[in-house]
């Protein structure tokens, strides 16, 4: 699903990053990059989808939610996790110039914080990696025209 939803955001023009927030085997929140449309710079999937998700339980405490995510989360996103107290994240591709679970900083796993949650990554990783490769690369060429 969230590969899906990572698939709408590059026909809408937007980075291709979907997420989706799954409690009780239910989807919660499930959003993609929307930072051009909304013309806001912490519209990203996983924003969205933590919003929706506090909204539909009615807590802003996300317990017992796993989070569903295409690429690695910034640290903007990281720290929203944490902050909703969401005990798992999945994701798909590492991103070496924003990743704040793995990549450049590891805040879900870090001690001095007061919540820390399960990773797995690498989940569909290599489909998760082309979207994004074929979506800038397609941008390159458009700047070339």
């Amino acid at each position: 699903m969230a590969i899906e939803l990572a698939m709408q955001a590059a026909r809408e023009d937007e980075v291709p990053v979907g997420a989706v927030i799954v409690h009780e085997n239910r989807a919660i929140g499930a959003a993609y990059n929307q930072r051009e449309m909304l013309h806001d710079p912490t519209a990203h999937a996983e924003m969205i989808a933590i919003t929706q998700a506090a909204e539909a339980i009615g807590d802003w405490r996300l317990e017992n939610c796993t989070l569903y995510v295409t690429l690695e989360p910034c640290p903007m996103c990281a720290g929203a996790i944490l902050q909703g107290r969401i005990p798992s994240v999945v994701y798909g591709t590492r991103d070496p110039k924003a990743g704040a679970v793995d990549s450049l900083y590891q805040m879900l796993g870090d001690a001095r914080l007061n919540h820390r949650c399960d990773v797995i990554d690498g989940i569909f990783s290599d489909r998760c990696a082309s979207l994004l490769t074929e979506f800038f690369a397609a941008k390159r060429a458009q700047g070339k025209k």
